[in-house]
C-alpha cells in the first residue's frame, strides 16, 4: 500500500484522531472510506464502471461518458 504525507490544520488532525479512536478504525481507514464516499476512483476502476454502465444501458461510449460525468457530479454535490 502506498504512503502519503498530507498537511492538515491542528484542529482537523485532532478531530481525525478522535474520530478514528472512537470508531475503532485507523486514520487510513477513515480516509479510504471518505474517498470512496466522495467517488474517487482510479482510471481503471472508472473505465470498468463506465463499461458496465454502457452495457446495461445500451449506450455508445460518448453517451455513457456523458451520463457517467453527470451522475458523478450529482453524487459529489448531493443532488
Amino acid at each position: 500500500m502506498a504512503r502519503m504525507t498530507i498537511t492538515l490544520s491542528e484542529g482537523r488532525q485532532r478531530a481525525l484522531k478522535e474520530t478514528a479512536a472512537s470508531s475503532g478504525k485507523t486514520i487510513g481507514q477513515l480516509i479510504e472510506e471518505s474517498l470512496e464516499a466522495y467517488g474517487v476512483k482510479s482510471r481503471y476502476e472508472a473505465e470498468q464502471l463506465l463499461g458496465q454502465a454502457r452495457c446495461r444501458a445500451e449506450l455508445n461510449e460518448s453517451e455513457a461518458l456523458a451520463l457517467a460525468t453527470e451522475e458523478t457530479s450529482n453524487a459529489r454535490h448531493g443532488a
